[in-house]
């Protein structure tokens, strides 16, 4: 949750569903690690925030109080995912391999700044890179084996050099 909303408890959510208006639509949701409550959204204030009302929560300082606790919903109640598309949390995990077999590490994070979904891989060396999770990069999702393979686009993997920085720098 991002804030209040008013003096009557209404609470102002980032919705991660594709329709904004459906974070209430699955039944309860669990706010952090407390109980699932009930959840009604009662607008939409604006793009990806909702604004709505949660069970118990009657005033202002209660729905502050709630500023930054995440909202969860079981995940029996979400509708099987589509062919092609994945949950967020299906794709954390998986082992990023290269076309050309190379191992890049495993996806510890999937992002969305505006452009699309980017998928944040930790590399076995402790480093971390970000790709784009879009039919030009991704060759294949194998959920059943765990593992994504990327196409090698160029600029996607190019390792810095010194001489390449000496370059820029100069």
């Amino acid at each position: 949750m991002i804030g209040a909303k008013g003096v009557r408890g209404e609470v102002r959510i980032k919705s991660f569903t594709a329709n904004p208006r459906d974070v209430g639509a699955y039944g309860p949701v669990q706010l952090g690690d407390r109980a699932a409550e009930e959840l009604k959204v009662t607008g939409i204030a604006k793009g990806d925030v909702v604004v709505g009302r949660l069970a118990g929560v009657a005033d202002r300082d209660a729905a502050e109080a709630l500023k930054g606790v995440q909202l969860f919903v079981a995940r029996a109640a979400l509708p099987k995912a589509e062919e092609g598309s994945y949950y967020h949390a299906d794709l954390i995990g998986l082992v990023v391999n290269v076309t050309t077999g190379e191992a890049r590490g495993k996806v510890s994070a999937v992002h969305n700044f505006g452009a699309g979904d980017i998928l944040e891989i930790a590399r076995p060396d402790g480093d971390t890179e970000m790709i784009p999770f879009s039919a030009a990069v991704i060759a294949a999702v194998d959920m059943a084996a765990g593992t994504i393979v990327v196409n090698p686009l160029p600029g996607l993997f190019d390792e810095a050099t010194e001489e390449t920085n000496e370059k820029e720098t100069t």
